[in-house]
């Protein structure tokens, strides 16, 4: 398959927002660390303070993850363009190949990674009452039953 320069130029725009969109979710579990820390320090609810920590470790290494691949699939789009430059159009698609999996394999830990935030949502949510879980087909029908 014959690639132009521009091919790797067309993964910028969603590699930007998709880095920016894994930035964001760091920030977002850094407070919710330094918050949950500070009631660990302070002697609040240890044993389920301590197993949240747990969850948003493992989630921040994915992040990490999904971030070192996104930059990894960024550079080699780059370098991809830089070998097109150098009329080498073999070996800038089989970098162009690559960073085309490294970033589908950051997709794929990114949705681990919400899939994982989600359950800790429901877990916080879990003891409160009268609060059911519906599934979305449910939540549909009682949306077009009262209108």
């Amino acid at each position: 398959m014959d690639i132009s320069i521009n091919t790797p130029a067309l993964l910028f725009p969603a590699i930007s927002l998709v880095m920016l969109a894994y930035t964001n979710r760091f920030l977002a579990l850094s407070n919710r660390v330094r918050s949950l820390h500070d009631k660990y320090q302070n002697h609040e609810q240890k044993l389920i303070i301590h197993g949240q920590i747990k969850n948003l470790r493992y989630r921040l290494k994915l992040i990490k993850n999904m971030q070192a691949l996104g930059v990894i699939s960024f550079l080699g789009s780059i370098l991809s363009m830089y070998l097109m430059f150098l009329e080498k159009p073999d070996l800038a698609s089989v970098i162009f190949s690559i960073a085309l999996l490294c970033f589908a394999a950051s997709l794929c830990l990114s949705f681990l990674e919400i899939r994982l935030s989600t359950r800790a949502l429901e877990l916080e949510l879990s003891d409160m009452e009268g609060l059911e879980d519906p599934s979305v087909l449910d939540y549909l029908k009682r949306k077009f039953e009262r209108e």
